[in-house]
């Protein structure tokens, strides 16, 4: 099992590569909106962990996943928003010493 952090690149990339098959880097770019130096990058690493294989054709480079057991894993969050009980504040008539209320 394969862990990979949430929010991340290489999860953008994996997820889109679980969708789509055969995918080319250039179509890979457009869909993710990451620069191609960066995702050659993250391709080439997961090369070398035996997670893609790079298929070079003429004027092509297609990605190939050769893994399945990815698990996603994000940071727990509070699922349900803590309401915070603020005092309200009394209300103070001012002490008025003018001479109207002598």
């Amino acid at each position: 099992m394969i862990e990979i952090k949430g929010g991340t690149i290489e999860e953008k990339i994996i997820k889109q590569l679980q969708k789509t098959y055969p995918i080319s880097i250039k179509d890979l770019e457009k869909k993710i909106h990451i620069s191609r130096i960066r995702i050659i990058r993250v391709l080439q690493r997961f090369q070398v962990k035996g997670i893609v294989q790079l298929e070079s054709l003429p004027d092509k480079t297609f990605v190939r996943l050769l893994r399945f057991d990815f698990k996603f894993v994000t940071k727990k969050r509070q699922r349900k928003f803590i309401k915070h009980s603020h005092t309200k504040k009394q209300y103070q008539a001012p002490d008025d010493d003018s001479i109207m209320y002598s």
